[in-house]
């Protein structure tokens, strides 16, 4: 079986966004593999067969991306073009269902629930429309039967059961089980691999047009922050005192 794992490269986790100019700067940040991301790369793993890592980036997304390699993806594809400076998750789509196309003949392609720089959580929906593939999000657990496979999805109101003919398209959330930490073999063989970058000729698609633009990026106003100390001659007072303080500052 092909399976494919959709991951981003992003800002680690403790980085801190920052308007500049209007854009947005993630600073000096290191470039990570997308934290939900490594959900989808664990049940890919687990469902078994030839697992191809693919991600859209440039030469600073292949360290990120061997660390699929190095929990035991069998290889990484970067897709990288300059037209694709300002896509937009819709855009991602459209080139990510082309590279699926491309590896050809994949069964399963997953997804990790959202990134955590975008934080919107479509690209997988977005992705299987355009393959013409069901769309299995917020899985839980992944269970393959044949050309059948049933998913436990982890909603707000509990967990709910569905299943669909393969191929499909999956999203994954950290209900599914903690992901495993690569190897020291594993590190060393990714440490060797040859990634290969495709570019949309080498898809044979054009640039997709942007649906959504960002125009502006500001970083949030300042607020004015005090502190009052609140005094009296015992804890009755006090909170009597405190009382008051909400009730003329109509809190309550």
């Amino acid at each position: 079986m092909k399976i494919v794992v959709c991951v981003k490269v992003v800002p680690d986790s403790a980085a801190t966004l920052n308007a500049d100019n209007g854009q947005a700067s993630w600073g000096d940040a290191p470039l990570v593999i997308n934290p939900w991301d490594e959900y989808a790369v664990e049940a890919a793993l687990n469902v078994g067969g030839d697992v191809t890592v693919i991600t859209i980036g440039d030469e600073t997304a292949k360290e990120a991306t061997k660390h699929a390699l190095a929990m035991g993806c069998k290889e990484a594809i970067i897709i990288s073009d300059p037209a694709l400076e300002n896509m937009d998750t819709q855009g991602a789509a459209k080139v990510l269902a082309a590279a699926i196309q491309k590896v050809g003949d994949v069964e399963m392609a997953f997804f990790g629930r959202q990134a955590i720089d975008g934080d919107a959580g479509i690209t997988p929906a977005q992705t299987a429309r355009v393959l013409g593939w069901p769309a299995l999000t917020l899985a839980a657990s992944v269970n393959v039967n044949g050309g059948k496979v049933t998913v436990e999805r982890s909603v707000e109101e509990g967990r709910q059961t569905v299943s669909a003919e393969l191929p499909a398209v999956f999203s994954l959330v950290k209900e599914y089980g903690e992901p495993r930490y690569p190897s020291f073999m594993g590190i060393r063989k990714a440490s060797r691999a040859v990634v290969p970058v495709w570019t949309l000729a080498d898809l044979g698609i054009d640039a997709p047009a942007p649906a959504v633009e960002v125009t502006g990026v500001e970083n949030p106003p300042a607020r004015d922050q005090s502190v009052e100390m609140i005094t009296g001659g015992s804890p009755a007072e006090i909170a009597e005192a405190l009382a008051d303080k909400i009730m003329a500052e109509k809190i309550l």
